[in-house]
């Protein structure tokens, strides 16, 4: 981490101190070393709780600048929207990444030896044990907390019956994503089984059929007990004082969420429903303008794969007809090389022929003289020389 801010941010949300100032005092005295200063911080508990009561001085002194994100409206009326930024535990949010985590005390949830299937991917983890250790530790930690969601739904449905709000059966963080992705609140419900006021809000408020199906067409629904880890570090992030307790969530940045609305106490259907229609009142611009925003996004994306497919076309035609003319012109130089090869060969051919048939005329002259210089000269008429006539008949053949 090399940016000042992540550090604290790191820092702030593995340790649980609301206080960013003395979260950089603190990483400034160990030399801004994150990983010392959070073995010296979890490892001394004089420290801890000296930090602790630093941070309580803090908001017994000005409350309104804790950094919990609470707005106060102008004439000190309900809080608007986003009434509250909530910082997730570490173990909150590496349990969608498959990380182990543990906790440590006074309510702060800090890393004790983490085995990240996120570096696992990128090739971090080296050795085939190890390999297998961190893909054996990501199942079982993905796998507890699945098996967390799905028990709960499993108890609720046999405890109070199918007509419930459609829980997910997975991890908050999942279940965060997927009410992003489905342009949707999260709304959460935190169950105590041993609180008095559970059994009737459950039967009575929660199980309402009409308020089932608001919440099952306009929100996505989780719930933990607060017998199961999860459940119970959520309880502490919202800092749920009574039960039973319903919240409604959304994402916000920096692994925090957004607390839009919450219900502490046992509840009518009608107070339930009004509550969750102002919420949804209020957070519809929002929505819309994040699922309009999204739908651009994918119009632009969708644009520049066009232009990239139309621009990767029209440059794999340019270069099929530059591949194109120039095997063209590389077959035309061959066809002419070839030409002036023949040429070059009927030339000499013709020369090789002139010259042999010179050859042949100098030396059929030359046997020509040798014959006659054999002879000798011709005697003259005499009664001692014999002359000898020859005829040639010549046969001319008509031809019709």
């Amino acid at each position: 981490m090399g940016d000042v801010a992540d550090k604290v941010a790191y820092f702030q949300a593995i340790t649980g101190l609301d206080d960013p100032d003395l979260c950089a005092e603190i990483l400034s005295a160990h030399n801004w070393d994150v990983e010392l200063a959070l073995s010296n911080f979890t490892s001394n508990p004089r420290a801890a709780a000296d930090a602790n009561a630093s941070e309580a001085t803090t908001s017994r002194t000005s409350p309104e600048q804790v950094e919990t994100g609470l707005v106060v409206g102008a004439a000190g009326g309900p809080p608007g929207l986003a009434w509250k930024i909530v910082t997730l535990p570490f173990s909150i949010i590496s349990g969608s990444l498959g990380l182990v985590s543990g906790a440590v005390g006074f309510g702060v949830w800090a890393v004790s030896g983490v085995l990240s299937y996120g570096l696992g991917m990128i090739g971090l983890n080296s050795g085939r044990n190890g390999e297998e250790s961190s893909s054996s530790t990501r199942l079982l930690s993905v796998s507890a907390a699945v098996s967390e969601a799905m028990n709960f739904v499993a108890c609720f449905e046999r405890d109070f019956g199918r007509i419930m709000p459609n829980f997910v059966a997975e991890g908050f963080m999942d279940a965060l994503q997927r009410s992003r992705n489905e342009y949707k609140l999260l709304f959460v419900y935190l169950h105590s089984p041993d609180h008095p006021d559970t059994p009737v809000f459950c039967e009575r408020t929660l199980c309402n059929e009409d308020l089932v199906a608001f919440i099952n067409e306009n929100f996505v629904a989780w719930g933990g007990s607060i017998r199961a880890s999860e459940g119970f570090k959520m309880s502490n992030s919202l800092k749920a004082s009574r039960f039973p307790f319903c919240a409604v969530v959304m994402a916000a940045t920096n692994q925090r969420i957004a607390l839009l609305q919450q219900a502490e106490g046992p509840k009518s259907p009608e107070e339930m429903l009004t509550v969750l229609q102002r919420v949804i009142e209020e957070s519809a611009p929002v929505l819309v303008t994040a699922r309009v925003e999204a739908e651009e996004r994918r119009n632009n994306i969708r644009l520049r794969e066009e232009q990239d497919a139309a621009y990767r076309a029209a440059l794999e035609a340019d270069q099929a007809r530059e591949r194109q003319r120039i095997e063209e012109q590389e077959r035309l130089e061959r066809e002419a090389a070839e030409a002036e090869r023949k040429r070059k060969e009927e030339e000499e051919a013709r020369e090789r022929a002139a010259h042999e048939a010179a050859e042949r005329e100098a030396a059929l002259v030359k046997i020509r003289q040798e014959k006659l210089l054999s002879l000798g000269p011709e005697p003259e008429k005499g009664p001692d020389v014999t002359q000898v006539i020859m005829f040639l008949l010549v046969f001319i053949v008509p031809k019709k």
